[in-house]
């Protein structure tokens, strides 16, 4: 058959559109998705979901990913915030991995809500060494984020002087005698950093290192691969501090990156020209989420899947 044949008797066939390159890795870090804390709370949120209980709510979002908190909604456990608590007669309130302020826990307490607590167990130790530090006559620092709900619970902890920095800003009006925690989901650095300026001014300093593991393991695995890739996408919710501290720390290595919610934002030109694409995760990112994302990916081009 001709060339000019082949193309007339082709030419009524539907064209796939496909990426615009081909052939190159994909990297997948092994520590992407959720942490133990965050996976301990959706176990719980999703029993009694599927137990059929009913008046069950969560405190505000119990995790940052607004698809994991429609897809709990659709399950029959939907967020309220305190005013509602007590205007819709709730009777079972499970508390956000972030924590909440102690007042406010003993407040819904009070009233007879029965309260599940989903706190993560890394944010419970870094409030009971608020505690602590606040009882044995230490003025608490917590480094993070003064308005994250994690360090709001904290604070509640640490008594009226204590005060928040987020780890670039001077520290001042401290006594002499200092004890300082840490936002589980800050880096390392940030505590470095707030130490060096206290010790130049606290004769006594305490330091409980409040940093969950996982954060830091997951942080060191996004760096490692960002350094290798041409491209990093970073998956989780636009409203999650750690999936954001990923993102900016792929962008302070100079490489292109993209933060996205779901496969659904992905666009043909980012691949233009890569050879090496590094896909990572927040914590409160799941598996679900993460494989559909990989999937478009590897559809445009990913040759294999590979971790750090």
């Amino acid at each position: 058959m001709s060339t000019a044949k082949k193309r007339r008797k082709t030419s009524g066939k539907k064209t796939v559109k496909r990426g615009p390159s081909r052939g190159f890795e994909v990297l997948v870090a092994k520590r992407a998705g959720f942490c133990f804390g965050v996976k301990r709370a959706m176990d719980i949120a999703f029993s009694m979901a599927n137990e059929g209980q009913k008046g069950v709510y969560t405190l505000g979002p119990i995790i940052h990913n607004p698809q994991v908190i429609e897809k709990l909604r659709s399950s029959g456990v939907s967020p309220v915030d305190v005013g509602q608590v007590r205007k819709r007669g709730i009777r079972t309130l499970i508390i956000r991995t972030h924590g909440i302020p102690r007042q406010l826990c003993d407040t819904i307490s009070a009233g007879g809500c029965r309260v599940v607590d989903a706190t993560c167990p890394f944010v419970k130790k870094a409030q009971h060494y608020a505690k602590l530090l606040n009882e044995n006559g230490y003025q608490v620092v917590i480094v993070g984020d003064s308005q994250h709900p994690e360090v709001k619970g904290i604070m509640s902890y640490a008594g009226d002087d204590v005060v928040v920095v987020d780890g670039n800003s001077p520290v001042q009006g401290l006594s002499s005698k200092v004890g300082i925690i840490v936002q589980t989901t800050q880096p390392v650095e940030a505590l470095k950093r707030v130490l060096s300026s206290v010790i130049e001014v606290a004769k006594e300093v305490k330091v409980y290192n409040t940093i969950c593991n996982s954060t830091a393991l997951r942080l060191r695995e996004t760096e490692s691969m960002a350094r290798k890739a041409d491209l990093m996408v970073v998956v989780g919710g636009r409203n999650s501090a750690n999936t954001t501290q990923l993102a900016n720390l792929c962008r302070s290595l100079d490489v292109r990156t993209h933060h996205i919610e779901t496969a659904d934002e992905i666009r043909d030109s980012w691949f233009r020209g890569c050879r090496k694409v590094g896909i990572t995760a927040g914590a409160s990112t799941p598996d679900w989420i993460i494989a559909e994302v990989e999937k478009r990916i590897r559809y445009r081009g990913g040759a294999s899947r590979n971790g750090t």
